[in-house]
C-alpha cells in the first residue's frame, strides 16, 4: 500500500472513531478503525509482525489512556476502547507513512509532542472528548506522545528487521 493510501486511510479510521464516539456510534467508529487495522495486517509483508506492533501499541494505548482517565484529566465518550483502537491504528502507519521518522528520535519525539495533543483537541472539539483538567492533559499528552512515538517507530524497525 502506498504512503499516500496508508496517511488517507489512517485518517478515515481516526474520523469514523472520533465522530462515532461524539455521535453516539462508537462501536460502529472502531469497527471501521479495526477493519483499517486489519486490511493492514493482512497486506503486510510480514503479517505476524505487523500484528505485534498493532497489538503493542494498543497496549501502550490502554496503559496510556488508562492513566489520562484515571487522573480525571480527560473523559472518552463510550469508554476508553475506540482510543485503544486508535492506538493499533496509529501502529499501521509506523512502516508505512511515517517510515522516513525511524532511525529520527528527535524529530519523531517533536512531532509526537505536537501531533499528539492536537489529535485530542481536535476529538474534543468534535464531541468524542470531555477534556477535564487542559493544562495537566496538555502536558501529559505532549510528553506520552514524545516519548511513545519514537519508542513505536523504534519498535517498528526492530520487528521489521531480518
Amino acid at each position: 500500500m502506498g504512503r499516500l493510501a496508508n496517511f488517507a486511510l489512517f485518517q478515515a479510521g481516526w474520523l469514523a472513531c472520533v465522530l462515532g464516539a461524539a455521535h453516539g456510534y462508537a462501536p460502529e467508529g472502531a469497527l471501521v478503525a479495526m477493519l483499517i487495522v486489519v486490511m493492514h495486517v493482512s497486506r503486510a509483508a510480514e503479517p505476524v509482525r505487523e500484528a505485534m506492533l498493532a497489538l503493542a501499541a494498543a497496549a501502550l494505548g490502554l496503559a496510556f489512556e488508562g492513566a489520562l482517565a484515571a487522573a480525571g484529566w480527560l473523559r472518552a465518550q463510550d469508554g476508553l476502547y475506540w482510543l485503544v483502537i486508535l492506538w493499533a491504528l496509529f501502529a499501521t502507519t509506523l512502516n508505512e507513512s511515517l517510515r522516513a521518522l525511524q532511525g529520527r528520535p528527535w524529530l519523531a519525539g517533536l512531532l509526537g509532542a505536537l501531533g499528539g495533543p492536537l489529535a485530542y483537541w481536535g476529538g474534543a472539539r468534535l464531541g468524542a472528548l470531555d477534556i477535564l483538567q487542559p493544562t495537566a492533559l496538555a502536558a501529559a499528552l505532549a510528553l506520552g506522545w514524545a516519548l511513545a512515538t519514537p519508542l513505536l517507530l523504534s519498535l517498528a524497525r526492530r520487528l521489521q528487521a531480518p
